[in-house]
């Protein structure tokens, strides 16, 4: 709790008004890779508290931001949200409504299983969330779209990336330095959504 509190990123996202530290990743990340764009579609997977989907609404002005979560997310200006298990088919059913067959210049997620603490576990739940964001990016991106998603190095890691090596043209992998050194978290930028 105190390296959360003491957390520069934490005091700085309170300074400026971001909903969490996680807003940082992702200016960092499209600083760089410049993702976001104006006018552009982008759907934010797992975005409670709201970090990344208020950063993608500032850049995507005149855009769309359609967000999901399980949990509850407050209200905020330019963001479409959702609450409902990503998991769920009547859930991606609805999501897929929402959009209205318009296709989706960029999915973005940051979800993450509860930590139980049996990291075996954790990382296995880990991945399946990757992969079904993945899946979900594949279907609805359109051609040359791109997918950001949070992964964890471990069991499965390689796997999840050769799987997006052959649905983007190039596969890029981050560590913003926003995100914690001890955190075994990375980033992959799929680029150029292929053909399916």
């Amino acid at each position: 709790m105190r390296e959360h509190v003491n957390d520069p990123y934490v005091q700085r996202a309170k300074a400026e008004g971001w909903r969490s530290r996680a807003a940082f990743k992702l200016m960092e990340i499209d600083d760089r890779d410049r993702l976001l764009r104006p006018g552009m579609v982008v759907v934010d997977l797992g975005a409670a508290p709201g970090g990344w989907s208020q950063v993608a609404a500032k850049r995507v002005g005149g855009g769309r931001v359609l967000a999901l979560d399980l949990l509850e997310m407050v209200p905020l200006a330019g963001v479409e949200f959702f609450q409902g298990d990503f998991r769920e088919d009547a859930v991606l059913a609805e999501l897929t409504l929402r959009l209205g067959g318009r296709p989706v210049e960029l999915v973005i997620s940051d979800m993450a299983p509860n930590i139980s603490g049996i990291a075996i576990s954790d990382q296995a739940r880990s991945m399946h969330l990757a992969e079904l964001a993945l899946e979900f990016a594949v279907r609805h991106l359109k051609l040359g779209g791109n997918f950001l998603v949070k992964t964890f190095e471990g069991a499965g890691s390689a796997a999840f990336r050769k799987t997006m090596n052959a649905a983007f043209e190039k596969v890029v992998v981050r560590k913003p330095k926003s995100s914690r050194d001890r955190s075994n978290e990375v980033y992959l930028i799929g680029m150029g959504c292929r053909p399916q």
